[in-house]
Formats: C-alpha cells, structure tokens, sequence
C-alpha cells in the first residue's frame, strides 16, 4: 500500500480510489489508534461533510467504521471544514472527521482527520493509521453489545459556528455591500448568515448545492462569476470560497482580483495596528509574491516562509505561537479563533478593516505591489535530476544575478507529478516570462521525456 495521506488528508476519485471500504477502514483504525492514547473512556468523534453527493455513501462508512471499533460519533451534517474543527475543540472529542476534496471536482472527495481541539493530525499518528491498516489492525476484537458506538446528530452546530465567528470579528460590516460566491459547497448556508448577521448586505450566488455543483465553474477556483455579480450589483467588494470554505479570495468594486497575499497584507497591517500580530511577524509559503516580501519589509513586519501547503503554514505558527499565516490560494490562518484555515473567519475580518477604516478593498490591497509572475511546469523523467543538474543550477544563479532585488526564481520537484516548476518574478512580464523559459529549456534538456 501506497502511503494514504497527503497534506491535507487521504483524497482521491469517490468510489474508485476512495471507496466505502477504504473510509471504513481508515475510520476503523482512527478509532483503534487514538484508544490506544487514551483507554480512559471510549472516544468521541465529530462527522460532517460537504454537500458533494458521494459524501452521503462515505459518511455512512465513516461512522460505520468509527461505530465498530466502540466510537461514539456526533454528526453534524453539512458544514465547512473549519466548522468542524471548532465543533471538536467545542465538544472535546477525541476525532474529527470532514468528509470533503475542498476545490477538486464533484467527483472526488477526501477524508481530513482532526485530533483533539481540532488540530491537524501529527505526522506520527496518520502513520500508525496507515500501518494499522495495512497489517489489518482493528479486523478482530472488535467490541459486542454496549460496547459497540452509537450515533447522534447535531442540530444546531451551525449556529454554534456562526456565533463563535460573530464573536471573533473586531467591529460590525454595516454599510458593506457585499457578493458572497458559496461556490454551491459547504458555506452556502453559514456564509452568508454569518456576513448577515455581522451586519453586511449579502447577495449570495452558487448558494444552491444539489450534490452535483460543487465548485462547478464557480467559487474560488473560477472567480469570474463573483466578478460579474460584483459589477452587476455595484457592490463594494465580492467574496470567493471553496468547495469546503477553508479558502477566501476577494475581488474589489472593480473586478480585480485580491487574492491571498494581499489579504494577509491587509490583515498582517490590521493586526500590527491593533497589537495582536504576535512578535509582528507574518508566516507565508516560498510561493507567495515578492510584492509581499517587500511590502511587510516596508511595515517592518517579519516574515517567515514556509513550504507550501497550509499544514507547513500551520506547524510555524505553533512553533513560534504566531498570530497569522496563510497561502497566495486564500488559505489563512488566524490561530486566536481558528486551527485550520477558515475562508468565513477571513471574509468577515477583511471586511471589518473596510468599514473600521472607509477605505475600499481596491485601496487596502494597493499596499502590496504585486511583481509580474511566470510559472511553467515542466515534464521531465526525474524531479531531481531535472532541478538539480549543474546546467540547470547555472542557469539559475545567471537569472538571479540578472534579477537581483527586482525579481526572484524559485525552482521546486513537484511532490505528485513528474514535472519540475519553475517560477520567475520579475519586474516586466517579458522579463519574467523570458527568463522562466530559458531556465525551463535547461529542465527539458537535462531530464527529457521520452
């Protein structure tokens, strides 16, 4: 067996690589593994999902799983991942279960485990998980009559996740108004209440989930939808989230998009202001603009780059107890109200900077200068050879001699696929583009395909 988890949890095709069987399994073990930390009682899991139709069939296979080995399991139907990570912290169980592949297509799905206080999983954990599926750990001795989990829902965990987000927004939206693109997933419903109720005008679009539109040419993937409403409906900003509502990109009254690196600069400013961005330091990935390097260097704010993905932003948080990260895709963390990236959470403190200062979200996000960026993923026989052959090096040091401060190259394996990125910032476009394919040339000639 192939290792199962990724950053962000096992994820694949719904009922071809993630079967039923494969989320029993993974529940099952789940269960076993953390019994085994603590056997002082039996362990409390939360279960929620986005509305993708397979999610359906894999709950039910989840809490079968979690049932079987003497969990008892709380579900809270449809809501955001972030929901359910608080409602763990909330309820102090032992396990969370989020039932959702975030931006991917309807067709895939995923399974994202929490531990308790909602905390992404440690690394050693999902191993033991995966090794104790792989050994059958869990097939026998399962528990027999009282011993087995039961399964209740929760009704009103929605309104416990608004309530603690209300709770969380540093002053009222009154006078905002505002296009919410729920991109027909998990934040169709609690996305717009929460901006309601924090006082904003809401027009919520793709806001009607049928199983089968999840992130359908919609959300923060496709953003020209929430563009065009923006415009139609002379609105003061739009806002963009994903499948799941982890992720939050805006765009301004205008139709220009403000994406994750100008929303941590507005933020990061907001919180430097208020004294609450811990040893005002902002956490970023290697792949967030330059634009932002220079800008925090401007406010004097620190900056700490991590790898890319939100569980990398996440572990230099804890590590330093920092006050925000997040990734040019809209992922931002803010560990004072959340554990994981909450794109609602995002929304409603971005529009709390528009109506504390009556600046518009085209003037707050002007403090970053973005640098023209080329990106260009290569096919190649071997991610190592490809990035690190000596032509390859040279022609790297060259570029970044050519650039100096004025631009950046960053060249980087991808971790799933046969290419090698390659990413040029530069202070024109041509300049930018010229030097990523010239670097790309020496790529392809040092690991060709066949």
């Amino acid at each position: 067996m192939g290792r199962l988890f990724g950053t962000d949890g096992v994820r694949g095709l719904a009922n071809d690589d993630l079967t039923p069987e494969l989320a029993l399994s993974v529940a099952l073990a789940a269960a076993r593994v953390l019994a085994e930390e603590d056997s002082s009682h039996p362990p409390l899991a939360i279960v929620g999902r986005d509305p993708r139709a397979s999610g359906e069939m894999l709950e039910a296979a989840v809490v079968a799983g979690l049932t079987s080995a003497g969990a008892n399991v709380v579900r809270v139907g449809v809501l955001p991942t972030p929901a359910v990570a608080y409602l763990v912290g909330e309820a102090n169980a032992d396990l969370g279960v989020m039932l959702s592949a975030s931006h991917n297509p309807m067709p895939d799905n995923g399974i994202k485990l929490f531990a308790a206080g909602g905390q992404k999983l440690p690394d050693e954990i999902e191993e033991r998980i995966e090794a104790a599926i792989a050994d059958g750990h869990g097939l026998v001795g399962r528990p027999t009559a009282a011993g087995v989990g039961r399964v209740h829902d929760l009704l009103d965990g929605a309104e416990h996740y608004v309530k603690h987000l209300i709770e969380s927004t540093p002053n009222r939206l009154d006078g905002i108004k505002v296009v919410v693109d729920c991109a027909n997933g998990a934040a169709s419903e609690v996305g717009p209440a929460a901006y309601q109720e924090a006082g904003a005008e809401v027009i919520a679009i793709n806001a009607e989930p049928d199983g089968l539109n999840i992130n359908d040419n919609c959300g923060s993937t496709h953003v020209d939808a929430v563009r065009e409403a923006v415009l139609h409906e002379g609105a003061d900003l739009g806002i963009a989230h994903d499948g799941d509502a982890d992720r939050c990109l805006a765009v301004t009254a205008s139709g220009d998009l403000v994406d994750g690196d100008q929303i941590m600069a507005i933020l990061a400013l907001a919180m430097r202001d208020a004294g609450t961005l811990t040893e005002n330091t902002l956490v970023a990935t290697v792949m967030s603009n330059l634009g932002l390097r220079l800008a925090m260097k401007q406010a004097n704010i620190r900056m700490i780059e991590a790898r890319v993905g939100d569980r990398y932003v996440l572990e230099e948080l804890q590590a330093g107890r920092l006050a925000l990260g997040g990734e040019q895709s809209g992922h931002i963390v803010m560990p004072a109200y959340a554990t994981t990236g909450d794109g609602i959470l995002t929304g409603l403190h971005l529009m709390a900077q528009l109506a504390a200062t009556g600046k518009s979200l085209a003037d707050l996000a002007a403090v970053i200068s973005k640098l023209p960026q080329t990106l260009i993923n290569v096919p190649v026989a071997d991610r190592e050879a490809g990035a690190s052959a000596p032509t390859v090096q040279a022609a790297v040091a060259l570029a970044e001699a050519e650039l100096g401060e004025t631009g950046r190259v960053l060249l980087r394996p991808s971790g799933t696929e046969p290419l090698v990125r390659v990413m040029v910032e530069a202070a024109t476009e041509e300049q930018a583009r010229t030097v990523a394919e010239r670097i790309a040339a020496e790529v392809r000639g040092a690991s060709p395909t066949r």
